[in-house]
């Protein structure tokens, strides 16, 4: 029983974080207020179910690739329920994901910015697909908004004779740039006013302050140029908006 009483406090303050977040959203009646504590839960079984996958296989590139696969699907399948689940959403989400991710991640590694080992592929990677997955989600929401709230807007072009991605050109611009914002901040305000997790990984892992920021400095440019990548490709593939679309779901 040791390893229990080793994870008693961690347990009794992740407890505690959980209840103060569901309390405060339950008090000001927010929607599904019990959410918070249902994705820790998921959370934390899915992280100690890669931790025993990934003991010992960590260094094997077939297990690496594969478990990055299974990210990435994961990630399409999530921001693509976000935006509303269709065939064609799904695609598109696959589509900017998977060019933004490929491109960042070769860029990287070939220039050798990062060395490439499954150790450094598989955490890169994983944060890279993560943030994608969050600009997506961001993109395709904001986008989907924007039109049917100036869908008034987007009939006066279409009547002019603008093409359905002239007439949502604007929107789609305002909403890929919405989505980059988190990663600009979070880039901007890095040592300043948070030090990111993979720093202070990298740092708990053995490497010293001058080599972790390094790495971050690598991981954050990966993310931002991913997130543009996704962010216009998939604005782009929605854009030719033909009628008013039905709000999704949340």
């Amino acid at each position: 029983m040791d390893w229990l009483r080793e994870l008693a406090p961690t347990l009794l303050g992740v407890g505690l974080l959980v209840l103060i977040t569901t309390v405060v959203a339950w008090r000001f009646r927010l929607p599904a207020p019990f959410a918070p504590v249902l994705a820790v839960l998921r959370g934390a079984a899915q992280l100690a179910a890669v931790s025993l996958i990934l003991t010992g296989v960590i260094g094997n590139p077939l297990w690496v690739a594969a478990g990055l696969a299974v990210m990435f699907i994961a990630a399409v399948a999530t921001s693509t329920r976000r935006i509303g689940f269709t065939r064609r959403h799904l695609a598109d989400v696959g589509l900017a994901m998977g060019i933004g991710v490929a491109t960042a991640l070769v860029v990287v590694f070939a220039t050798g910015a990062i060395e490439f080992t499954p150790r450094y592929v598989f955490a890169v990677g994983g944060i890279v697909i993560g943030n994608a997955m969050t600009v997506a989600t961001l993109t395709g929401r904001r986008f989907g908004e924007a039109v049917i709230d100036h869908w008034e807007e987007v009939e006066g072009w279409l009547a002019l004779g603008a093409t359905p991605r002239q007439s949502t050109l604007t929107l789609a611009r305002r909403a890929a740039h919405f989505a980059l914002v988190p990663s600009i901040d979070q880039t901007k305000t890095t040592g300043l006013v948070t030090l990111p997790g993979a720093f202070v990984g990298a740092i708990f892992g053995g490497l010293s302050p001058l080599e972790a920021g390094r790495f971050q400095i690598v991981v954050l440019a990966s993310v931002l140029a991913a997130g543009a990548i996704v962010a216009v490709t998939l604005v782009s593939a929605l854009g030719p908006v033909r009628q008013k679309p039905v709000p999704h779901r949340s």
